[in-house]
């Protein structure tokens, strides 16, 4: 505690004294190679300039993020200072002392948690969850949401069809069923000589693209991991009937509403489904929407953006990262006095201008920001009603099993819901009782 606090110190003298330190400093940051980190760097060229650090980054490509950061960070290596981590990490890494405890540099700076989105401190920064223990700053709020061709919507012949269809006009989808009726009348239309596709979903296999995707559905049913928090007991909550029932939804809209071969589809795969004009609409993480909206061929007036519908309740999964220093640093000074710098309003305030997403109170509360973007209010909903995967120190495990259960019944047919999710209750019913959880 004593060696933090002399750290902390250290930092209101790193930023007084800038350039003084300039030869001297150096700090890696570490994140996923997407939008909102080419953002990253130029917003941090803000910080270069006031303190004479030197700026490097290490961005891998999201299929390979997750290995490649918790391999370095569990073998100890000293690639990153600084690490813009996944929610589901803080567990492993604040038990495994990969990450600096804050809450010591947070006090001696004033930095408040208080100042932040609350569902984003509970999901990002603290370990065990909810308490007052910070092992990150929130750095980029995130969660699943879903655009979609306004122009499209907009035309008279289609939206004529529609209402004689589904006796309703065609507007953005209120509940998650609406969203499939639409899905399904726009599969297999042909608009201007293409055939077109109702919707790109996640489906993915290998990391996490299947469960990000159908925990949409699932949390908007009422799915919960457990019935007691902390209590691990699953049966009846994981497996519940609304559980198998928006399972079965998601199988039916993946069956019946999106482009052939979509099977293994995640991020990438519903951005190039959408550009191309394969698809009506698409799910994918708000991180990407200001990109979305700069399109020069599907964004402008030709695109739209809406909430997770609810279904049973209003929820949406959640993305996004805290920014945490890696415990091994040999620039303990250096990587502090970044926290302390993108912690400020004005450095947040100009963090979303850039394309990065704030989870600061003061840029999330102020009256223009409904406004400040297309998406803005919709993100704000969404951030409201966020639900998270496990974070627990075995999540890694936990993840494989949901991904294997979903797969095999969502793409490959086999078995029925109610079946894929007693699986998976016992697949992690095994590694709770591994853990000693149970």
């Amino acid at each position: 505690m004593k060696a933090r606090l002399l750290a902390a110190s250290a930092v209101a003298a790193l930023l007084s004294s800038g350039a003084a330190h300039a030869q001297a400093n150096e700090l890696t940051l570490c994140w996923a190679a997407w939008d909102p980190a080419n953002a990253l760097v130029e917003l941090s060229k803000d910080f270069e300039a006031q303190t004479g650090t030197k700026m490097n980054f290490e961005f891998v490509p999201w299929p390979n993020f997750a290995d490649r950061m918790l391999n370095e960070l569990n073998s100890g290596g000293q690639l990153c200072d600084l690490l813009i981590g996944d929610s589901q990490w803080i567990g492993g890494a604040a038990e495994n002392n990969w990450y600096l405890r804050l809450n010591d540099f947070f006090d001696q700076e004033g930095i408040s948690m208080d100042d932040f989105a609350p569902a984003t401190v509970y999901a990002y920064s603290t370990w065990p969850k909810g308490t007052p223990n910070y092992f990150a700053l929130p750095a980029m709020g995130d969660a699943n949401g879903w655009f979609y061709r306004k122009d499209w919507f907009a035309r008279p012949e289609i939206q004529a069809a529609f209402k004689e269809k589904y006796g309703r006009d065609l507007a953005e989808p209120k509940t998650q069923k609406e969203l499939l009726e639409i899905a399904q009348f726009f599969q297999g239309r042909e608009i201007d000589g293409k055939t077109v596709y109702g919707a790109s979903i996640f489906t993915e296999r290998g990391s996490e693209g299947i469960t990000m995707g159908a925990t949409g559905a699932l949390y908007a049913w009422g799915f919960k991991y457990e019935n007691t928090p902390g209590k691990y007991d699953m049966e009846g909550a994981v497996n519940s009937p609304e559980a198998v029932e928006a399972l079965e939804f998601y199988k039916e809209l993946y069956k019946t509403a999106t482009p052939p071969g979509y099977d293994n589809a995640y991020m990438e795969q519903s951005l190039d489904a959408f550009k191309s004009g394969q698809v009506a609409m698409a799910m994918n993480w708000f991180a990407f929407f200001p990109g979305l909206y700069a399109d020069p061929n599907t964004g402008g007036d030709k695109i739209d953006f809406f909430v997770n519908p609810a279904q049973n309740v209003a929820a949406s999964t959640l993305g996004g990262q805290g920014i945490s220093v890696v415990a091994n640093t040999d620039n303990m000074d250096g990587a502090l006095a970044y926290i302390k710098w993108f912690a400020q309003p004005d450095v947040q305030a100009k963090w979303w201008s850039m394309g990065g997403y704030s989870c600061h109170n003061a840029v999330l509360n102020d009256p223009g920001f409904k406004d400040s973007a297309p998406f803005a209010g919709d993100f704000l909903d969404a951030m409201g009603g966020v639900q998270d995967f496990w974070q627990e120190p075995a999540y890694a495990q936990l993840l494989l099993a949901m991904q294997e259960r979903l797969h095999n019944y969502i793409v490959a047919d086999k078995g029925t819901a109610q079946e894929a999710l007693d699986g998976l209750i016992a697949d992690w019913t095994e590694v709770f009782e591994d853990e000693g959880k149970l």
